[in-house]
Formats: C-alpha cells, sequence, structure tokens
C-alpha cells in the first residue's frame, strides 16, 4: 500500500520540479509510475482528447508542435476535453505558456460535460489581456475563474515562459498551485462557495459547484496557448 503522506510529499516536489531537457518532456519517472501517475498527453499525438461534445481526434486549431498541445491565435477548433471522465479524488499537474494578450484555462467539474462550465483554472496574460486588466483578480492567472482571487504571493513567469501547474480535488477539498505556491483553496458545497456562486456569472447553471464525474477541458479562447506534461494521479485508492 502506498503511504499517502509520502504520496503527498512526492506530488509536492513534482510541483516544485520543471522540465528543462527534451528528453524529460512528456514522460512519467519511475517514482510517478510506481505512484500510478500516468500522462493525459504522450508528446506526439492527440489520442485520449476529443472536441468537447464530440468524438475522436480533434482535427482543427490544437496541434501536436515540439512536444506541446499547442493552440495559434485565432485558430479555431473550439474548446478540447478528455474522452476520459474522472472521478471527484485526483491530482493534476501540467506546464503551460500563453501567448501575448492571451487568455485560456484549464475547467474541471464540469455539471455537463457536453458542456464548457465548470470550475476554471484561470491563464491569462494578467497585464495586456482586457479580462485580466479589468476583470478583477479573480479572473488572473490561477484563480478560480470568477470566484476566488489567487493569493497575494502567487508568482507567475513572464509571458512566453513556462509555467507550472497543480490542482489538487479530494472531494470538496480543492487547491490550486502555481510555481510551487498554493494560491486558491476552498470547498465546493460550503456555504462561501455558495454565496459566492450566486454574485457570480454562473448563479443561473444548474448544479454548477458540485462534486461530479467530469472530463478535463484545456480552453480554447481565441488566442494562443501551450501545454505540456499533463500528468494526472487517482486519488480514489490512495
Amino acid at each position: 500500500m502506498i503511504n499517502r503522506r509520502a504520496l503527498l510529499a512526492a506530488g509536492a516536489l513534482l510541483a516544485l520540479t520543471f522540465t528543462s531537457r527534451a528528453d524529460d518532456t512528456n514522460v512519467l519517472t519511475d517514482a510517478e509510475k510506481a505512484a500510478g501517475w500516468k500522462l493525459l498527453f504522450d508528446g506526439q499525438t492527440l489520442e485520449g482528447w476529443q472536441p468537447i461534445g464530440k468524438s475522436g481526434v480533434p482535427t482543427k486549431g490544437w496541434v501536436v508542435r515540439e512536444g506541446m498541445i499547442f493552440h495559434g491565435k485565432a485558430a479555431g477548433g473550439g474548446d478540447i476535453v478528455t474522452v476520459e471522465q474522472f472521478g471527484s479524488r485526483f491530482e493534476l499537474t501540467w506546464e503551460w505558456r500563453i501567448g501575448a494578450a492571451s487568455n485560456s484555462g484549464v475547467k474541471y467539474s464540469l455539471p455537463d460535460p457536453e458542456k464548457n462550465v465548470g470550475f476554471e483554472y484561470q491563464l491569462i496574460d494578467d497585464e495586456n489581456h482586457p479580462d485580466g486588466k479589468r476583470g478583477g483578480r479573480s479572473h488572473q492567472t490561477g484563480a478560480l475563474y470568477d470566484l476566488i482571487e489567487p493569493a497575494p504571493e502567487r508568482k507567475v513567469k513572464p509571458v512566453g515562459e513556462w509555467n507550472q501547474s497543480r490542482l489538487i480535488v479530494e472531494s470538496e477539498h480543492v487547491q490550486h498551485w502555481l510555481n510551487g505556491v498554493k494560491i486558491v483553496e476552498f470547498y465546493m458545497g460550503s456555504d462561501d462557495m455558495k454565496a459566492r456562486i450566486a454574485k457570480s456569472k454562473f448563479r443561473n447553471v444548474p448544479h454548477f459547484g458540485g462534486v461530479t464525474r467530469s472530463p478535463i477541458l484545456l480552453q480554447d479562447h481565441g488566442d494562443e496557448v501551450a501545454f505540456r506534461n499533463l500528468k494526472f494521479l487517482s486519488l480514489a485508492t490512495k
């Protein structure tokens, strides 16, 4: 049996480790394999992903380029999601970089897996995208979009550089991490979260904010964004 404390320590170490060599990108270490991590992107194809609400590998907008999932500005294609749906206890890590004045996000806990509404880990050029500049800190990088601002100690890499993010969902308990720092923490279904949703753009979305099985979504906001090293760990049996 895997020791839960050791597993979390390994996850924290992973969150602080950046990939620097091409042959380390989109691969699992022996320790990660032993712990049960798996890749959501093999570095070569879009197998395991599909346009939201459709089936089949994405054929427009999203491409594999130099070991990353890349979406260019105005490339189209729409949001893409994992073919597999995941339960309510998992850890996800990924590296990402954003283009100038660009906006994207990683969404999870979608109440309807065929619609692109759910909790969103915001990815954006805070300084140059209009939503990042005028939308308030709950619209900036690492925020739970439109609901919770990221912590003041958040550290974001400049546009064009790789950041590393980590999402931990343990049923109701959720954490957002950015570059080794925890920046958002909340509980689904709490009175605080219900109040936040009631004041947000999601207030009329049925079942929004509940614990549910869901795919992982990469957002096409019409802008340039790239992802790599998407690694997933189920915590259901840990």
